[in-house]
């Protein structure tokens, strides 16, 4: 009889437990702040805000983007790392600071991107363009291998910063083709595109929207683009793969993560939203005039490809000996 009541006594304990509240039915109840690490206007900046906005709409608060920028990425994904594990804080995070950085800097990086993170979905995927001064006498990535073969140490290029895609397409390219050329960083797209129109610079790797014009304008020759697929923009292009460089391949990439040890309720919660989002025919229309494609995923499917990312740039600082400059 005493079992039967004690029994009886736990029933109501064992029903309230199963029925225990999970972290994301209230979530969220308060704004939630998505850091960007770079300076309005670029692409992080302008992804994110089209992000939050909709994501404003759909969880039904404020989303506020707060420019967080310095040393290309680090500052802003430091500040997400230390911040409540609560899903009121997000990263608009990327290859630049949470593939390349780490191996660029090092420990000086101030976070870990496996460690300190909690992925929560890949948004989107874009790719750069190879384009030469025309005063540079090669219409061709060959014949720019083979002029780089044949005057070592000459040719230049510029990125916009120290561990951006522009600068690790450029060592990847040195790497593979197993030529000499100096890496010129700038603070910034504008001024580093700028040197290759006025001959400071021979050649840039850059975005793709912002190039075209003046390569269409004929100030700039355009000899592959960066990733596995031409662009829409330029179907003309070829890849860099095609081109003459076998397994070349550079794709940059957006994604939303949170702090390590969000409860994985939330962040389930916000990638179900980025799904359906990303799915959104208008979002996907106003990615493409910035030659940027949608993604998806699962957080797990975002964490793995992180990883291999973190391994692949690793390899490329590593073995072309990319600095910090």
């Amino acid at each position: 009889m005493k079992k039967i009541v004690a029994a009886l006594v736990m029933l109501p304990l064992v029903a309230a437990s199963s029925f225990a509240a999970s972290p994301a039915d209230n979530y969220p109840n308060k704004p939630i702040r998505m850091i960007v690490p770079y300076p309005p206007g670029g692409g992080f900046d302008v992804v994110g805000r089209l992000l939050g906005q909709r994501l404003a709409e759909r969880l039904k608060t404020q989303v506020i983007i707060e420019n967080r920028a310095g040393a290309n990425g680090n500052i802003g994904s430091i500040a997400v790392a230390k911040s409540d594990p609560d899903g009121y804080t997000l990263l608009m995070g990327g290859i630049g600071p949470n593939a390349i950085n780490p191996s660029i800097y090092g420990q000086q990086a101030g976070f870990d991107p496996i460690k300190d993170f909690a992925p929560v979905m890949l948004v989107a995927t874009f790719q750069n363009i190879l384009v030469v001064n025309p005063q540079l006498p090669v219409k061709s990535v060959k014949e720019l291998i083979a002029y780089a073969k044949a005057n070592p140490g000459k040719l230049n290029y510029a990125s916009a910063g120290s561990g951006s895609t522009q600068h690790l397409s450029g060592e990847l390219f040195k790497t593979m083709a197993g030529i000499d050329m100096t890496h010129v960083p700038y603070k910034g797209s504008a001024p580093a595109i700028t040197s290759t129109l006025a001959n400071e610079t021979s050649l840039i790797f850059n975005s793709t929207p912002t190039t075209l014009p003046h390569v269409k304008g004929g100030k700039l020759r355009a000899l592959a683009v960066t990733g596995k697929k031409r662009s829409g923009e330029a179907p003309d292009v070829p890849t860099i793969a095609e081109a003459g460089l076998p397994n070349y391949e550079v794709l940059g990439w957006y994604g939303v993560l949170a702090p390590a040890n969000t409860p994985k309720e939330i962040v389930n919660k916000l990638n179900a939203e980025l799904v359906a989002i990303t799915a959104i025919p208008e979002i996907r229309a106003r990615f493409q005039v910035l030659s940027i494609e949608t993604a998806s995923g699962t957080p797990k499917q975002f964490e793995d490809y992180i990883k291999k990312e973190v391994t692949k740039w690793a390899k490329v600082v590593k073995d072309s000996g990319a600095k910090a400059d």
